[in-house]
């Protein structure tokens, strides 16, 4: 079983990813970050680094998804390729951090990508206001986030609810993350819980 979990940057993807995995005893996939060799250059040049950054993620995140169907197991994956494909380089072809070459290359190399893949069984995506993510980004303190625009979180956010009002490939579960403090409270973190048993299992229905 492929579960994956989506939302903005700061929403709280990799902290939701953590905690399930040892819930259910899944497989955790977590998001290249730390070992990522653009992200730093990217934050500080967007325009100069954009295409490399987008290419590096969809790289290894078609690795991801090919090694998560290998291995057979129940893995939950801490982002999808969809993401980088329907958001991400969108908004910075959008935003004129991306040029249309650049980004008709980007996008011609992730529809020959998808012929090879298969939809999570789950997709859970992580609502979140620009207050809310703007609070746990400078709670994590990664110094090359501090660059990040209003602007820019605001246009993903936009970006985040026109694909997920139209998602179509499979079970969806939306978590308002204003409301549901997973990272902190247990019992917000068990209402996830009950809601995936539901959709996956038909518990509690």
């Amino acid at each position: 079983m492929h579960i994956a979990i989506a939302g903005n940057i700061g929403s709280g993807k990799t902290t939701l990813t953590h905690l399930l995995s040892k819930s259910f005893k899944w497989e955790a996939h977590y998001e290249d970050v730390e070992d990522n060799p653009y992200l730093e250059d990217f934050y500080t040049e967007m325009q100069r680094w954009s295409f490399n950054l987008q290419i590096y993620f969809l790289n290894s995140r078609f690795r991801q998804v090919l090694n998560i169907r290998k291995s057979g197991k129940n893995v939950i994956q801490d982002r999808t390729i969809y993401e980088d494909a329907y958001i991400f380089a969108p908004n910075l072809h959008a935003m004129g951090l991306m040029p249309k070459r650049d980004f008709d290359n980007y996008m011609s190399l992730f529809q020959l990508m998808e012929e090879f893949l298969s939809p999570p069984d789950l997709l859970i995506y992580l609502r979140a206001s620009i207050s809310t993510l703007v609070e746990q980004i400078h709670k994590r303190g990664r110094e090359y986030e501090t660059n990040i625009r209003i602007d820019y979180l605001s246009r993903l956010n936009e970006r985040y609810e026109a694909w997920i009002s139209g998602y179509n490939k499979g079970k969806l579960l939306i978590i308002d993350v204003d409301k549901n403090k997973f990272a902190e409270n247990q019992e917000h973190l068990g209402e996830i819980i009950e809601r995936i048993n539901a959709e996956l299992f038909g518990l509690f229905k």
